[in-house]
């Protein structure tokens, strides 16, 4: 299982699925939001909407996404966690053409990074933050 503790800032990213459901817009659809975070400071580096018929982030998506990541920490981390069978292409490819090494990992091995910050999403996004009108 991996932890914060393990990680020095910007040493290791997470891509992750920041929301349990899809986010139903009303005239735009279903979406899903993939987050970036650090894995030591657990700091969301940046986010994409995505379809949720889709399951992988189109490359200029996937581009702006590591772009708004790097806006943060001016660099790019040396490892990028995925979860396995979770954005598979690519995300993937966009971060080894930067230089990034990809670990699929199990989606039990993130459980303390997805709770909190999917937690904070709903807080933020679902639970009354932001209206899924728009």
């Amino acid at each position: 299982m991996l932890h914060p503790n393990q990680f020095e800032v910007n040493e290791a990213w997470l891509a992750l699925k920041l929301n349990d459901a899809p986010i139903q817009i009303e005239r735009e659809g279903s979406f899903n939001c993939i987050g970036l975070m650090d894995a030591a400071s657990c700091f969301i580096l940046g986010t994409a909407f995505v379809p949720a018929a889709e399951s992988e982030l189109s490359p200029l998506e996937a581009q702006r996404l590591l772009k708004a990541a790097w806006a943060h920490t001016n660099a790019f981390p040396t490892t990028l966690f995925v979860p396995a069978g979770q954005f598979e292409t690519t995300l993937p490819a966009e971060a080894r053409r930067q230089g990034i090494s990809i670990i699929p990992v199990q989606q039990s091995h993130l459980v303390v990074f997805v709770g909190e910050a999917r937690q904070s999403f709903r807080e933020h996004f679902v639970d009354g933050g932001a209206s899924n009108d728009a």
